[in-house]
């Protein structure tokens, strides 16, 4: 009872506001999350020598941590070619305002990344006040949750993805006669591209489970197509990474296994509909 009449407080709360209101708040919400970007990018483009030398052009060089990972393991199992001993190269800037420029974008792009959990925050912020008291309670972690599923996707790319498309597509070479030298721009949007798409992609739970909970996917739905999210998310895969299978291999089965998680999650909100619906 006491839930009900919170409810048709909360209902009420929302009839006064009119659209304005709503339209105004939600200028606020994105107000502030642009301020923390901002101010986060502020803060990587005085760090320069942090975000480029020790961050963003790390994983060119042979001593990386997974390039040596990589040696270790090539070592152990007895397959050099898996050895990334002979990485160097060579980025070359071509035009005048290149460098300038790649320091105001990276700079953004790392006010984004770090900042992401509290734009969704906001987001969340905003629709929260529509949610009833028990769809609060059920989806109070979706901030955390949902942060914790780009982030845990960034490092996978940066750390896994990254230094191996930098590897095959740095030291692939139609002929001996011609060299790699890689412009900076085009070395800064592949790592950027497949660091930011593979977080992104990570936050495949989240959007199934909003999608469960609103009725348009099924657990059921959910196997009998599980051939096909296959086949759409190496597309995905080839998408978001270098034109060579390895890569795209190495991305669709974590992609695979938050399919399944996503499984699990839609069937566990699917029963707790029915359970509801009964009572």
């Amino acid at each position: 009872m006491a839930e009900v009449n919170s409810n048709k407080k909360q209902k009420n709360t929302e009839k006064e506001m009119s659209f304005w209101d709503h339209l105004e708040e939600l200028r606020w919400h994105i107000v502030r999350s642009v301020a923390v970007v901002l101010i986060l990018a502020i803060v990587a483009f005085i760090n320069r020598n942090i975000i480029f030398d020790i961050i963003v052009l790390a994983p060119k060089d042979s001593n990386f941590i997974t390039n040596r990972f990589l040696c270790l393991v090539a070592e152990w199992i007895n397959l050099p070619a898996l050895c990334i001993d002979n990485l160097s190269l060579e980025i070359i800037n071509i035009k005048m305002s290149g460098q300038f420029m790649t320091h105001m974008y990276i700079s953004m792009i790392a006010g984004v990344i770090v900042g992401f959990p509290y734009v969704i925050y906001e987001i969340w912020s905003f629709i929260r006040p529509a949610l009833l008291t028990k769809e609060k309670k059920y989806s109070g972690g979706a901030v955390f949750v949902s942060s914790l599923l780009f982030i845990i996707g960034v490092l996978f790319s940066y750390f896994l993805i990254v230094p191996l498309t930098v590897n095959f597509l740095g030291t692939y070479q139609v002929s001996d006669f011609v060299a790699n030298q890689v412009s900076l721009s085009s070395y800064i949007s592949t790592v950027v591209s497949v660091t930011f798409a593979v977080g992104l992609v990570f936050e495949l739970p989240i959007f199934v489970y909003f999608l469960t909970k609103v009725g348009l996917v099924s657990p059921a739905f959910l196997k009998r197509n599980r051939k096909y999210m296959l086949v759409i998310l190496l597309s995905i895969s080839a998408i978001i990474t270098p034109p060579d299978v390895f890569s795209q291999v190495l991305v669709c089965i974590p992609l695979m296994g938050l399919y399944e998680l996503s499984i699990g999650i839609s069937n566990r909100i699917h029963k707790k509909r029915e359970l509801e619906m009964e009572v």
